[in-house]
């Protein structure tokens, strides 16, 4: 099972999760500001990290963006009052793999962990190369050769999926939720957009092109072009 860390204030909410969760068999390590969340989250060898979206000293999503910022991919859930549409897309981009709205089930709670703890566990690099393309994650930069990319952050995490996973068939599907976190996939050309409009960033310079179509399926970045 897990070790997780819980970043929560409200003591009675904390002990129904770490009930719940440790009586689930996971280790389940519990503090209750901003400032000690943040320590705790930097010693690292979380398998996820379960935090509050209001916490007392500091930010719950200024804690999650420093995480992100220093190369820290890992899976986070993000809790809050604050459940409204705008509030979740905040906690998303923030850095968040997944939002729940309190009042919330224990067991939605459980299963939701479980699922963040399923997903494929992305290399920690922050610099990344295929052929002659490159991004570096903390800088937020990316160059093709010698020319250096304009990349949009949506552009720069679409990017650096398609990276990871070089010659393999990314699915629309494992997109939306992966770099869109969308749960379900909606009926739009959202993906084909911006993956066009990246396609004509790496191809300005007249190079061949690396991300291919596959029909009816999705995408594939190919490392030789």
């Amino acid at each position: 099972m897990a070790k997780l860390l819980l970043i929560e204030d409200d003591a009675e909410t904390a002990g129904d999760v770490l009930d719940d969760l440790r009586g689930r068999g996971h280790e389940v390590v519990w503090t209750a500001t901003g400032p000690d969340g943040a320590r705790a989250a930097r010693d690292g060898g979380w398998g996820a990290i379960i935090l509050d979206r209001m916490l007392p000293g500091r930010d719950g999503l200024s804690v999650l963006q420093d995480l992100r910022r220093d190369g820290d991919r890992t899976p986070a859930l993000v809790l809050s009052a604050l459940g409204d549409v705008d509030e979740r897309i905040r906690g998303l981009r923030a850095g968040g793999d997944d939002y729940l709205a309190k009042p919330f089930a224990l067991a939605e709670l459980a299963a939701r962990i479980e699922a963040l703890l399923r997903r494929p566990v992305d290399s920690r690099e922050t610099v990344l190369h295929v052929g002659n393309l490159a991004i570096d994650l903390i800088a937020g930069t990316g160059r093709r050769g010698a020319r250096d990319l304009e990349l949009l952050p949506r552009e720069l995490k679409l990017l650096e999926y398609l990276m990871r996973r070089p010659g393999q068939i990314v699915t629309r599907a494992m997109l939306f939720e992966e770099v869109w976190n969308y749960r379900f996939t909606p009926k739009s050309n959202l993906i084909d957009v911006h993956v066009g409009r990246l396609r004509r960033k790496l191809e300005a310079g007249g190079e061949p092109p690396l991300i291919h179509s596959v029909r009816g399926t999705g995408f594939t970045l190919t490392p030789d072009g």
